[in-house]
């Protein structure tokens, strides 16, 4: 092709790209989400998300740069979230769980939110900031883990066209379950009287409160101030080391937290043990007899769990670097 025909094809694409931006009229002023964004615009926004992905995946932020704005292009931490939002969608394949179209009104100015309801007791709000006439924001989340995170993507209509304004992630789920879920849950162990893994739970709820920065659960407040009830009354009860006098080896228990593993969060329980590590067998044998009483130590540790970790020391780890110890797991039926 000579210079001369490729230069008339390079102006026809950039004059098709501009029309197919602007080929579509904005709906009527208001919030369009999912089956409501009009089906031509709504196809447009997947060809965005899908190219979003694309660049995403492969951790290719050139890949990326035309589709977004200016001030987004000027920071240079957005290297990094893609470095790291990459590293999430190895995970699994990531669709679309929420999709909002945003036609703001000429008096529409400042800060706003997406309130969306009708999700029980996940319903959310999501701020904003109008930067445009017209936004489109798409949450992704992933299939079949237990352990998701959510991707946020919001883009605005500039004068340049639609460009990606914002990208965020957050921990979305834990054992597949939301913030307000586990907090239902962590609710339910300590109306059991099953205080350790209520505040365990608790605990990974507030990891899941703000899946993206402007995010917010109606039970956010609630669920930090629980957590924290939760912790003092666990502290006061245990009183860490906490002796396991049922045993005759008397190992101390002396931290109890959530384990993160590619099949969900477990209880995690490290003890120190008088026995010499070097002695495995009979450190087996210990745990075996711990494993018989743990469930009156931490009532409700067996509830909806596949595994108990436990791990043996010989000191209690200061802090100041990695401690010998001794792990062992326990399956549950």
């Amino acid at each position: 092709m000579n210079p001369k025909t490729f230069l008339k094809h390079l102006v026809f694409v950039v004059i098709a790209i501009a029309t197919f931006q602007s080929c579509h009229k904005p709906a009527k002023p208001g919030t369009y989400q999912n089956d409501q964004i009009p089906a031509d615009q709504r196809k447009d926004f997947h060809d965005m998300n899908d190219e979003l992905m694309k660049g995403l995946k492969a951790n290719r932020p050139a890949d990326l740069e035309t589709m977004m704005a200016k001030e987004m292009l000027a920071d240079p931490s957005r290297l990094r979230l893609i470095e790291l939002i990459s590293n999430r969608l190895k995970e699994g394949e990531y669709s679309v769980l929420d999709e909002f179209y945003v036609v703001h009104k000429i008096s529409d100015t400042g800060a706003q939110k997406l309130n969306v309801t009708n999700k029980g007791i996940n319903n959310y709000t999501y701020g904003y900031e109008i930067n445009s006439p017209e936004m489109y924001v798409a949450f992704f989340t992933p299939k079949s883990i237990p352990n998701q995170y959510l991707v946020t993507a919001e883009f605005c209509k500039l004068s340049y066209g639609w460009k990606l304004v914002k990208l965020d992630l957050g921990q979305y789920t834990i054992n597949s379950k939301t913030a307000p879920e586990l907090f239902k849950m962590a609710q339910d162990r300590y109306n059991n009287k099953c205080l350790a893994m209520a505040t365990a739970i608790a605990q990974q709820a507030g990891q899941c409160t703000t899946p993206s920065g402007t995010w917010q659960y109606p039970d956010a407040n609630a669920i930090g101030d629980f957590t924290n009830k939760m912790i003092e009354q666990t502290n006061r009860k245990y009183e860490f080391p906490y002796t396991v006098s049922q045993v005759g080896t008397q190992p101390w228990i002396f931290r109890i937290f959530s384990k993160k593993t590619p099949q969900g969060y477990f209880p995690q329980i490290y003890y120190i043990s008088h026995i010499k590590l070097a002695d495995t067998n009979a450190l087996k044998k210990e745990n075996a007899s711990i494993q018989k009483v743990i469930t009156k130590i931490i009532p409700g540790v067996d509830k909806d769990n596949k595994y108990i970790y436990y791990s043996a020391f010989k000191n209690m780890p200061d802090g100041s670097g990695a401690f010998d110890h001794f792990d062992m797991i326990e399956k549950l039926n």
